[in-house]
């Protein structure tokens, strides 16, 4: 069975390739249009195909020439206050692109669908942990992009017999343990990556956006799961699938939060850097806390966390940061 994984050049795209070829699995096909991912970053192993997936004639030739019977889809915008200002941006490329992409899939016969959803769709939930039957109240435009697209699915599974799961995701962080992928944009906004940056003097400050939400510090407080437990989430869920299992919404996370005070803490303590903070006004769309639930994920595909250590997290993403500067000084080198 072969595996179409859209955005599969990116950060959580990449590890689950690597996940996907550590497994033994035929050699997936990756389609993304690089505007935010990276040739470098696809495995060996892996075919690389350049364009966007919201593309229906090279969609349907991919799944045609490949017999692509899988598709796991990561392309996505995913910067909240970006959302907010430009909410048609977002529905256009997270939305209706998704649309044509499903539609492409049920008219040439794939059978299941993995989803890179998000814990945007829940905006601020009135409990935590959240599990998955919180009211569902989106607060920002890429949450909402995202929900429609859960939405779809429900309703295409419904109606053509598609095989799905749908993964939220709470915060990505960290590296490929062995070194092979980590987080490389590098206009990131993710704050582990930020604050690293920050420690290696690539960023003159981090900036905290609000200290007086109603949290035990004031700042926001969220769930990180590392990159290569997520990944890995993807591919029980496409075994779930296989094995005949029921469609599937669930939670990625560890059930336990930190807040951005916690985090900076320990991104200086790994990396002996004491760089400056800066307090900033709240940035639209932000929750206060979001933490979440995982016992659906671990019932039901017996996913077990295997990197649930911040400071660990932390080291990881310190490790990257520095291999992609050496990277960068080769390529000025030559």
């Amino acid at each position: 069975m072969t595996v179409l994984v859209t955005g599969g050049a990116g950060y959580i795209g990449s590890h689950t390739v690597l996940e996907l070829l550590d497994a033994g699995e035929s050699p997936p096909i990756v389609l993304d249009d690089l505007s935010t991912g990276f040739r470098w970053s696809v495995p060996d192993g892996a075919a690389l195909v350049v364009g966007d997936f919201g593309d229906a004639d090279l969609v349907a030739d991919l799944i045609e020439r490949h017999g692509v019977d899988e598709i796991i889809h990561f392309a996505a915008k995913i910067v909240v206050p970006e959302s907010v200002a430009d909410p048609l941006g977002y529905y256009l490329n997270n939305t209706a692109k998704a649309r044509r992409l499903l539609a492409t899939a049920v008219a040439r016969c794939v059978k299941r669908f993995i989803f890179s959803s998000t814990a945007a769709v829940y905006g601020d939930p009135l409990h935590n942990p959240v599990t998955e039957d919180e009211s569902l109240k989106p607060v920002s435009p890429y949450g909402r992009s995202k929900l429609m697209v859960e939405w779809m699915l429900e309703d295409t599974a419904r109606a053509h017999g598609l095989s799905y799961a749908a993964l939220r995701y709470f915060n990505v962080a960290g590296a490929d343990p062995k070194g092979r992928s980590g987080q490389s944009t590098p206009n990131a906004t993710h704050l582990i990556k930020v604050a690293v940056q920050a420690a290696l003097g690539l960023r003159p400050k981090l900036q905290v956006f609000g200290d007086d939400y109603p949290t035990p510090d004031g700042t926001c407080v969220r769930d990180y799961i590392q990159v290569s437990d997520l990944a890995r989430a993807h591919l029980d869920a496409l075994r779930h699938l296989r094995d005949g299992g029921a469609n599937l919404v669930a939670n990625c996370g560890y059930e336990r939060g930190f807040s951005i005070l916690e985090v900076i803490d320990s991104v200086k303590r790994v990396s002996g850097v004491d760089f400056e903070v800066e307090m900033s006004q709240r940035r639209p769309g932000d929750p206060a806390a979001i933490v979440a639930a995982n016992a659906r994920i671990r019932r039901t595909l017996g996913w077990t966390p295997r990197h649930d250590d911040l400071d660990a997290i932390v080291r990881q993403a310190l490790e990257w940061e520095k291999r992609l500067m050496a990277r960068a000084a080769d390529t000025e080198a030559v």
